[in-house]
């Protein structure tokens, strides 16, 4: 519990220099609430849209009185109705985010789970609705929610990578993945496909180590997966980076060839470079770019 609260209260010490984020409302099938921001619709709600004159069919305890005083005409005051935006989750706790290069460096785990867990307690101050995709964390607001991811992402998984849950995608919903995106790509394809298939938008997040993006080794190296299912041995390590980097370069394009056809966006950190330059991006891919 104490490593939880202490990632709650660094992640939310990211998102307090940034201000609330407030996803933008959209039609959402099934997911209609009660909101603290809503769209600029007449329907259920506490705040005050407009008035407009009173209609045949509109009981007499609609009609305000006070703005109706004003002439001869009678008005109904209308408000507004308020949605809340549900935005699902996903951060990679494989074994193989588990590396850094250097001691200085965060591990891609520790960056991927701070970034999703700012992103979360951003989106519960612009009143949205966040938790994990699948079935064990459904979308929530509220601290006690933020509370629970921390919990959920405190854990890691033992498989060198953990692939991407696609059950229980909310229709027209948003959705966060972060990860190196190393492992096998097919369960990443399917994960997108069925989001589309749902009218689920989102953002890819892919979270590199520096030594990861220029292969800094020489001579004699061992490579071995963080996991320990993956170990090779080289006299000549400096050899390998061609093929690494071209390998490397391919799966960035497959990533980007998938976003696109999915409609969804693609963002790189590097653990080396700052986590609110990240979160920034975070926000205003989620937001739209709008902002």
């Amino acid at each position: 519990m104490n490593a939880a609260l202490t990632l709650r209260e660094r992640s939310e010490a990211e998102a307090s220099r940034l201000p609330p984020l407030l996803a933008r409302a959209e039609h959402l099938a099934g997911t209609v609430m009660l909101g603290d921001h809503g769209r600029r619709r007449s329907g259920l709600g506490d705040d005050f849209w407009q008035y407009r004159p009173a209609q045949i069919g509109d009981s007499r305890r609609m009609i305000d009185h006070r703005r109706s005083a004003r002439g001869d005409q009678q008005f109904v005051r209308e408000r507004e109705w308020q949605i809340a935006q549900s935005v699902m989750l996903w951060v990679d706790q494989g074994a193989s985010m588990r590396f850094a290069s250097d001691k200085s460096l965060p591990t891609k785990s520790d960056r991927a789970r701070l970034l999703g867990l700012a992103t979360a307690i951003l989106l519960v101050r612009g009143g949205e609705r966040v938790g994990l995709t699948g079935t064990t964390l459904p979308p929530r607001r509220g601290n006690a929610q933020i509370i629970r991811l921390a919990e959920a992402w405190s854990e890691d998984a033992q498989a060198d990578y953990s692939p991407p849950e696609h059950r229980a995608m909310i229709p027209h919903a948003r959705a966060v993945f972060i990860s190196d995106f190393l492992g096998p790509l097919d369960e990443v394809e399917l994960a997108l496909t069925k989001a589309a298939d749902r009218g689920v938008r989102g953002v890819l997040l892919q979270v590199l180590d520096p030594g990861e993006e220029t292969f800094p080794y020489r001579g004699r190296t061992i490579f071995e997966s963080v996991g320990g299912s993956v170990r090779h041995e080289t006299l000549k390590a400096g050899e390998l980076r061609a093929r690494y980097l071209d390998r490397l370069a391919k799966r960035k394009d497959a990533l980007t060839q998938l976003c696109r056809a999915t409609g969804w966006q693609l963002g790189l950190h590097h653990t080396g470079d700052s986590a609110q330059a990240a979160l920034l991006w975070l926000y205003r891919a989620l937001d739209g770019g709008t902002r």
